[in-house]
């Protein structure tokens, strides 16, 4: 049975819109040519009313076509310039301050040979700095650190001690040393804990027979004493060693500068911060209790520059200069700088009496009161007894006029 019209219309719609669709595809301009973006605009009406739905992606400008038609946006610049007024407000960059001048040593500069351990190196550090405007006097560093009198396996100071001096042909001699002499001392082959008698018999003998050498040598001795640590067994052993040292010096002579009190506080005990040497408060010691800060080395050079400053005498002068070098003394041992020694009050040889001062008998005393003339009214030496008013007693009558 054929079928009946109603049923021929929706697919004769359908060949219908087909045909259009070949139509259209075939009648398309190329996506080339110019018109083409007006000519898929014209004929979108068709399409949406036959599909409906979005337009074709040929509608669309091809995409090198949009960046051309779209607007270039600058980024905007991260840097700025500040306004007049906050560049007007900046300061303008410090110059580095000036090095000082380096003040050159004399040819016949007094030579000072430092020798020691670690802290002489610091010692050195800070006598450098002390003398560093002084012409006339050169500091010569020959400390190793890790040396002392224990080890002479690692560094026999009594034997390098003779060598360096003939070869320095030093002034004064600065040491400083015994940090690291907390060690074991082989003594007659067998190992003798530090402090033991048999180690501190040994340790003497080789510090006596270093200071004798610098005797020998006929060279002045400044000998600067250890300062506490942090550890209390290690100051305690320090405060050993400065008594050892200061016997050793003081038999040939020598000068031994205690700087013990500089690096305690009021109670005696050890302290990181102090004050330096112009008083003000500041670190004097490294973190580990042991080493000496640079203001800690200078504190320790200024307490050497006493009895450095009587050996050398002019030469510490700024303005010294090489001919007046020439006719200095030589610097002279500590034994020799004029020292006023003790008087003895058992029997005094003032002035070829045999008497104290003020003490006099029989004719002398009268003779002396002679000369003394007589105070006079008025002066500060007429001492007059002052009299006290008479007060009535109780029961005596009061003559007193009190009235008419």
């Amino acid at each position: 049975m054929a079928a009946g019209p109603s049923k021929r219309a929706p697919l004769l719609r359908l060949l219908l819109a087909v045909l259009g669709l070949a139509v259209l595809f075939t009648a398309m301009p190329s996506p080339r040519d110019g018109a083409f973006a007006q000519e898929v605009i014209r004929r979108r009406g068709l399409l949406d009313m036959l599909f409906g739905g979005p337009p074709p992606r040929e509608a669309l400008p091809p995409a090198r076509e949009r960046q051309r038609a779209a607007p270039q946006r600058r980024a905007p610049s991260r840097q700025t310039r500040p306004p007049a007024a906050s560049r007007q407000q900046q300061p303008a960059p410090r110059a580095a301050p000036a090095a000082p001048p380096t003040v050159e040593k004399l040819d016949n500069a007094r030579v000072v040979l430092v020798v020691g351990d670690f802290l002489a190196g610091g010692l050195a550090e800070g006598l450098t700095a002390a003398y560093a405007d002084s012409p006339g006097v050169r500091i010569v560093d020959r400390s190793n650190g890790s040396s002392g009198f224990v080890r002479d396996d690692f560094y026999d100071w009594n034997s390098e001690i003779g060598p360096i001096l003939e070869e320095v042909e030093p002034s004064v001699v600065v040491v400083m040393i015994g940090s690291n002499d907390r060690q074991q001392l082989v003594v007659d082959g067998r190992r003798e804990r530090p402090q033991a008698d048999p180690w501190l018999a040994e340790y003497t003998r080789r510090v006596t027979r270093f200071t004798q050498a610098i005797e020998e040598a006929d060279v002045p001795l400044v000998w600067t004493g250890l300062p506490p640590f942090e550890s209390s067994s290690m100051s305690s052993d320090m405060l050993a060693f400065n008594d050892i040292h200061k016997t050793a010096v003081d038999a040939v002579g020598g000068t031994f500068v205690d700087i013990w009190e500089g690096f305690v506080d009021e109670n005696g005990a050890f302290v990181f911060t102090g004050p330096d040497m112009n008083g003000q408060p500041v670190r004097l010691r490294g973190s580990e209790g042991i080493n000496l800060t640079r203001a800690g080395k200078r504190k320790v050079a200024f307490y050497v520059e006493k009895p450095l400053g009587k050996l050398l005498g002019a030469a510490v002068s700024p303005d010294v200069e090489q001919l007046e070098m020439e006719s200095l003394p030589a610097p002279e041992s500590p034994a020799e700088t004029g020292r006023t020694g003790p008087i003895s009050l058992v029997g005094p040889e003032l002035d070829g009496g045999g008497e104290l001062l003020g003490g006099s008998t029989g004719a002398s005393a009268t003779s002396k009161e002679q000369a003394v003339p007589a105070s006079q009214p008025g002066r500060a030496d007429h001492f007059v007894p002052l009299e006290r008013p008479r007060v009535p007693p109780e029961d005596e009558d009061d003559t007193t006029a009190v009235g008419p």
